[in-house]
């Protein structure tokens, strides 16, 4: 039991009812005793009231002897903050732990949206269970994502910003829809890039992965992945992310590296995996072969060299002139090739070319279609073993493949004198002495295409070497065929030609890494067969049972040493992680085939479609419906993010200063499948403005039911509905509109949902909320609230009030989920938690004739705020007005809305008058103002303007205006200015005259106008 002192004057409200058996009260007299003590856990919120600040140490102690060991209590500390001389009641609630509770939003909202709120709402949200699936629920097919696995290296950026984002929208969406819905999470083991990372590490202590051995360094792989390796997720948590993180999962967790074994075995025994030597992407620094999707091209300054290809047995004058980029490669040489009906060189081919420096060595000149006799010199060296179309040529007509290259970059035997010389020191040298030698021709400067790791970022070795490879054209054929049946449909369409144009050329895919780090390859060879002789298991135990079978009880066997690409166990990522290869796994037959892949497009090739033909391979289904495919996010220049540009925005600080549900809803709203999006910190501030307006409209409301004398018109607001004409037809015209104009929001909002058209749900309801609920009917429902003594409009107001902004809390949760909560929470509502509301129904009636007529009192009330600007009239000045409605109907709507429009264009109401006929009197008494065919409006000049004061400054206004006119004139008259002045500078004055002449010309109308008026009529 623990005690707490507080003053006589705190008062603890205990609701009785609410009470639970285990919770017990040490003192019946709360509010005359000095002493309060606790027993057990409570899970009900206290009312507590408290006279002033003083008492914040006496508070926290007793909210942490009330949370007992465990929970964390809501303190009221906004009230804490509040003047002395007012007492207030807060409800406090249980921030974690309580699944009987909201999230402890108070009842009074704060100025401004904290940000820190972001994080209790998502403990609350995770505490309770609302990012799990409802497994009982069989009424609705699952909604199920797989989460693209970040690189467990990862650093939180704009992508994962992105695809978080986006991916949040659509499960919060169909689980507001009543879906049960997973959006499985996870990370990469990211072979490359974590090895790199740990070799960085150890690198600083002095130590290298070679000296610890094998074993040892993936040990401190695991240590570093235990320590750092859930900062990207805790990132992805802090953008909102409602994934259900009890099913994280590990591309080297036990269950996935069993799944990748037994797809490597499947693939094998069906003779789709196969070890050769072939050309491949070296990366001499990572030690390792790197897929033809892992090499990025850059171009780069470089030479182009000319040099002698001379003729054995030749003169002087025998030479064939040839070009490279790479000089070194001249040591690997295996032919020279012309193209056979190039008259130049016909003399030469069938004899032989001396390989320069190579000390004498000859090879062939042949003739082949594939050169192409006008580019260069028209004569290419043939380097099978360096240069993948080199190496096609040398596999056609049967050349020898010479390797000059160790796998660290530098030169081996068969390169000569330069053997041990890192491959660029070679150039140099080789080029020098072939000067020397009066080989070459010349070098000029040239534009490399060079090939760089996607990964360590040098420059990549094209060498014959031997790996493993998966035969892909089978596994094509079915994935080409799932998308052209509509199986699978991709968003936007027009990557479904770049998807089947990749699929019908692929080439065999390289799957062998020389690393340590990642799913070793599950091939053991028979030991002294030289690798001839081997099996493949899934374990080492399956390895010596069917070694032993084979090769006799006394074999050895030994591991093959690589590990599979990284990408290959991704390719499995869908039904990996639900189970397979367990095929009676709950969750596979649940929750597969998913239903969405969200993922950048440009991982079009290295994923998705490797997934697709996986998925089809080993379970005989495709692993999603729908592949949506966002673009880039770039600078607000359209520029890639780059440390280098100093471009790069970082999400955390975007949070930190702008909100997640601001960033969030910036990358929404922005972005349509397929294109990259350009952002800005003006489209963030932009869009923290718009959370900031949510806010105030919130606490608006919140203001307005406060007074409520009435329990159960409060309690009824939670529950109001417009879903029946009848409901609707009993309202008046500006709740009609609005309600109208929400229905219709509604309506379009879920098509543009489930048409993944996310911009458009966002655009949408941005415009319905700003432009129509906040700009009009909440101006308009302050006429109900604070302008009438009608009670009955004030409690329409209050219900249309309350039902509108409920919906469009629900319209934008997926996109702003924190901030809608907190509104949601702090608002009279119908369930637990916002997260998991039931979404806006469709189909609810509309009112196309009030949206009609308020569309007319909105014409209306902006022509007549026209007129107030144009004529400058202070703005708190009311001005008569007289609205000529020839139509019965018309004045009969505009004049039950009096209220509104006086109150929207500060008219005097008692000067305000309907009729069907023009005031009489002289045209120049009054301003005309045509609304539309059979609707005008009549501001008397006496009430507008003081005409004197008006004239003098129309004139001092176009005085300025004509020497601004005048003075550009003069300046674009000058040939000096327009001739020697930037192009760009000489415009800009051209366009600031034209805009000057315009304003004058339209100042002199309004004087012309205004002398008319003041004239007196003859």
């Amino acid at each position: 039991m623990a005690s707490t002192l507080i003053p006589s004057s705190f008062k603890l409200c205990l609701p009785n009812s609410r009470l639970p058996a285990t919770s017990r009260l040490a003192c019946a007299s709360v509010e005359s005793t000095q002493s309060l003590a606790f027993i057990g856990r409570a899970k009900w919120p206290p009312v507590i009231a408290f006279p002033s600040t003083q008492y914040r140490g006496s508070l926290l102690s007793l909210r942490s002897s009330f949370i007992g060991r465990s929970e964390r209590l809501s303190t009221a500390n906004a009230a804490l903050s509040r003047s002395e001389s007012k007492q207030r009641c807060v409800t406090t609630r249980a921030l974690a732990g309580s699944s009987e509770d909201g999230p402890g939003t108070p009842a009074e909202l704060p100025k401004n949206f904290d940000f820190t709120a972001e994080e209790r709402l998502y403990s609350w949200w995770s505490t309770n269970g609302y990012f799990k699936p409802n497994e009982s629920d069989n009424s609705q097919k699952p909604f199920v994502m797989s989460m693209p696995p970040p690189n467990v290296t990862g650093a939180l950026h704009m992508g994962h910003a992105m695809f978080v984002t986006l991916q949040d929208i659509m499960a919060r969406y169909h689980r507001m829809r009543g879906r049960p819905v997973l959006w499985l999470p996870g990370t990469d083991h990211a072979g490359i890039a974590t090895q790199l990372v740990v070799e960085k590490m150890l690198a600083a202590e002095g130590v290298k992965r070679t000296d610890l051995g094998r074993d040892e360094f993936v040990r401190r792989v695991w240590d570093w992945k235990a320590k750092y390796g859930g900062t990207i997720c805790n990132q992805l948590r802090r953008l909102g992310a409602s994934c259900d993180w009890s099913r994280e999962r590990f591309t080297l967790d036990d269950k996935l590296s069993e799944a990748v074994a037994e797809a490597f075995l499947r693939l094998h025994d069906k003779g789709l995996v196969y070890r050769g030597s072939y050309m491949v992407n070296w990366s001499p620094h990572l030690q390792t072969a790197v897929s033809d999707l892992e090499v990025e091209y850059s171009e780069e300054p470089g030479k182009l060299f000319y040099f002698r290809y001379p003729i054995a047995g030749g003169g002087p004058d025998d030479y064939l002139p040839v070009a490279t980029t790479r000089p070194e490669t001249v040591l690997g040489d295996t032919a020279v090739a012309v193209h056979p009906e190039d008259e130049r060189y016909t003399k030469f081919v069938g004899r032989n070319a001396v390989v320069p420096m190579s000390g004498g060595r000859e090879i062939p000149v042949i003739a082949d279609e594939y050169v192409d006799r006008e580019f260069g010199t028209g004569a290419l060296k043939i380097t099978p073993g360096h240069d993948p179309n080199d190496y096609a040529i040398g596999q056609k007509v049967g050349l020898p493949i010479i390797n000059i290259m160790n796998k660290d970059g530098s030169l081996n035997e068969n390169a000569g004198k330069y053997q041990g010389m890192d491959r660029f020191a070679v150039r140099k040298q080789l080029w020098a002495d072939m000067e020397a030698e009066g080989l070459a021709i010349k070098a000029e400067p040239y534009t490399l295409r060079v090939p760089r790791s996607q990964r360590g970022g040098e420059v990549v070795e094209p060498l014959v070497s031997k790996q493993w490879f998966v035969r892909m054209d089978p596994l094509a054929k079915p994935a080409l065929k799932a998308v052209e049946t509509g199986e699978i449909k991709i968003l936007p369409e027009r990557f479904e030609k770049i998807y089947n144009f990749w699929l019908e050329n692929i080439r065999d895919w390289c799957i062998s890494r020389q690393l340590w780090w990642g799913h070793r390859i599950p091939v053991y060879y028979v030991r002294g067969s030289d690798e001839r002789d081997f099996v493949v298991a899934k374990s080492e135990a399956g390895a010596y049972e069917k070694a032993r079978e084979k090769y006799g009880a006394d074999v050895q066997l030994e591991q093959d040493p690589d590990v599979l690409d990284t990408w290959f166990s991704s390719g499995l990522w869908p039904f990996s992680t639900l189970g397979w290869p367990n095929e009676e796994s709950p969750d596979l037959l649940r929750y597969y085939p998913t239903q969405v892949l969200e993922t950048g497009h440009d991982i079009l090739f290295f994923w998705v479609a490797r997934m697709i033909m996986m998925g089809i391979e080993f379970t005989g289904k495709a692993p999603f419906e729908t592949v949506y495919l966002h673009g880039l996010v770039r600078d607000a220049q359209g520029r890639k993010m780059s440390k280098s540009i100093g471009n790069v925005i970082d999400p955390l600080d975007s949070i930190a200063e702008y909100g997640t549900d601001a960033l969030r809803f910036t990358l929404a709203v922005g972005t349509t499948p397929g294109q990259d999006v350009n952002l800005s910190p003006e489209k963030l501030t932009s869009n923290k403005a718009f959370t900031n307006k949510l806010w105030n409209a919130g606490k608006f409301i919140l203001q307005n039911l406060q007074n409520i004398s009435d329990p159960s018109e409060r309690a009824a607001l939670s529950t109001v509905r417009f879903d029946t004409p009848e409901s609707l037809a009993g309202l008046s015209l500006a709740e009609r509109w609005a309600i109208t104009k929400l229905h219709v929001l509604i309506d379009h909002s879920t098509r543009c949902y489930e048409g993944f058209d996310f911009g458009g749900v966002g655009r949408a309801t941005y415009d319905f909320f700003w432009s129509d609920f906040a700009d009009w009917y909440i101006e308009a429902s302050k006429t109900r609230l604070y302008q009438t003594a009608d009670q009955q409009a004030a409690v329409a107001s209050r219900e249309v009030l309350v039902y509108i902004f409920d919906k469009v809390l629900k319209l934008l949760h997926p996109f702003m989920p924190f901030v809608t909560e907190e509104l949601w929470q702090a608002l009279p509502h119908d369930g637990r938690a916002l997260i998991a509301a039931p979404w806006p129904a469709t189909g609810l009636p509309q009112d196309g004739a009030a949206v009609a007529q308020f569309e007319t009192l909105q014409a209306l009330v902006r022509s007549i705020r026209n007129a107030r600007s144009e004529y400058n009239v202070e703005p708190g000045k009311r001005i008569p007005a007289i609205i000529v409605a020839r139509q019965l109907e018309t004045r009969g709507f505009l004049s039950e809305e009096a209220t509104v429009l006086t109150s929207l264009t500060k008219v005097d109401p008692d000067g305000l008058e309907f009729t069907d006929v023009a005031p009489a009197g002289d045209s120049g008494e009054f301003v005309q103002l045509v609304i539309s065919e059979g609707l005008e409006a009549f501001l008397p000049m006496a009430g507008l303007v003081d005409m004197e004061k008006e004239l003098e400054r129309l004139k001092k206004q176009a005085a300025q205006l004509e020497g601004t006119v005048t003075s550009l004139t003069q300046r674009l008259s000058s040939p000096k200015f327009v001739e020697k002045a930037p192009a760009a500078v000489v415009q800009e004055a051209r366009d600031k005259k034209t805009e000057a002449e315009e304003k004058l010309a339209l100042l002199k109308s309004r004087l012309e106008q205004m002398e008319v008026m003041k004239a007196p009529a003859l």
